[in-house]
């Protein structure tokens, strides 16, 4: 796994993400494995973060989930729980934005348009489908990109 923050890497612009850096009070950039074992201790990571920054308090809870599913649908179908491919992910704290989450994988894509609603019809039965859903519920502003492999999720 590798870290990058702010203070440790002077050319933070060339990161994973792009944020405006002016504004930012802390950014962490992280390359995991696509490997479900990998996401709880990068997670627990960006809470600490959360706790220690006071970026989007009393919104852990959302920030978690939400993270989790992304980086979960990014190591099922972005890596194919292979450990050898990687999921980029970066974080900042923006005090007018708030906490920005980037995650982007090497798969295919996908496209959002065409993921059922999971809360209507024959798909309340279904065994997935919920992330997504999930993840905009819980974040303030969520858009995807680079075809499907990058999602982009703020919480005020």
């Amino acid at each position: 796994m590798t870290v990058h923050t702010n203070s440790e890497s002077p050319d933070h612009d060339a990161a994973p993400a792009e944020f405006e850096c002016a504004n930012l009070i802390v950014r962490l950039d992280v390359e995991l494995p696509g490997d479900a074992t990998a996401i709880t201790p990068v997670v627990d990571q960006v809470l600490g973060l959360v706790r220690d920054t006071g970026c989007a308090q009393g919104k852990e809870f959302e920030i978690e989930t939400a993270l989790r599913e992304a980086l979960a649908n990014a190591v099922r179908y972005g890596c194919a729980h292979n450990p050898s491919q990687t999921v980029q992910l970066s974080v900042a704290c923006d005090q007018e934005r708030g906490m920005l989450i980037v995650v982007r994988d090497p798969g295919p894509g996908f496209d959002p348009a065409q993921i059922p609603v999971p809360v209507a019809g024959e798909q309340l039965f279904s065994h997935h489908g919920r992330g997504i859903y999930l993840i905009n519920q819980m974040m303030d502003h969520v858009e995807f990109g680079r075809g499907g492999t990058e999602i982009r999720m703020r919480k005020r």
